[in-house]
């Protein structure tokens, strides 16, 4: 959404098998709730994988109900969810989670994170860039090496200690129990379980 670099090379900063499965937790994310689903998502959400662990069988479960949900409902719950007549049940921005309104002092700390590691918005884009999507897609994008080199893990851990871990897991929390939620009940799950696995990891790192 608005996390691009202009300098990206996907070749020069290689990582290893366990970042790179991170990462795509952080662009699946990143894909869901960026807008309204196009069949392409809902086609790649069929084939999540699954396994016996909390967040696997969250996996499992948004594969089986993307497999269930045609894709007028699917859009009309995004809608519902996060756009609504004004405004919908949930506002996936950090600012307002972190202070009631948009467009806070949160998305200037922000703003001025990404200026110094080079993280730049893509041409187009209105949202502001504290939006849940655009957090997941730079976290991505530091363990990838989007923005100019593979972030350092203490570097990854600022970043997300700053700008995810003060609010995404309310945020996902409040996607599961959000009345509208169907579809994007699961991908609540894997949000709220894959922010408190983050949170442990780096933890591990002191």
């Amino acid at each position: 959404m608005s996390a691009t670099a202009e300098t990206f090379d996907p070749d020069a900063t290689p990582v290893s098998e366990e970042d790179a499965l991170r990462a795509n937790v952080y662009d699946m994310l990143a894909a869901v709730f960026r807008r309204e689903p196009e069949p392409a998502l809902l086609s790649e959400l069929t084939r999540l994988k699954g396994d016996d662990t909390p967040l696997g069988q969250a996996f499992a479960e948004l594969a089986t109900r993307a497999r269930s949900t045609k894709l007028a409902a699917a859009r009309r719950e995004y809608s519902d969810l996060f756009i609504g007549l004004g405004r919908g049940e949930l506002v996936p921005y950090g600012s307002f989670y972190l202070t009631g309104f948009l467009n806070e002092k949160p998305l200037a700390v922000l703003r001025d994170d990404m200026a110094r590691l080079g993280i730049v918005r893509t041409e187009g884009v209105s949202e502001p860039e504290d939006h849940i999507a655009s957090l997941c897609e730079m976290m991505a994008g530091l363990i990838r090496g989007r923005f100019l080199e593979a972030a350092p893990v203490k570097l990854q851990r600022a970043f997300f200690e700053r700008h995810l871990a003060p609010w995404t897991g309310h945020f996902f929390a409040d996607v599961e129990a959000a009345k509208s939620a169907d579809l994007y009940r699961p991908a609540g799950m894997i949000g709220r379980l894959f922010m408190e696995i983050e949170t442990a990891a780096f933890a591990m790192e002191e």
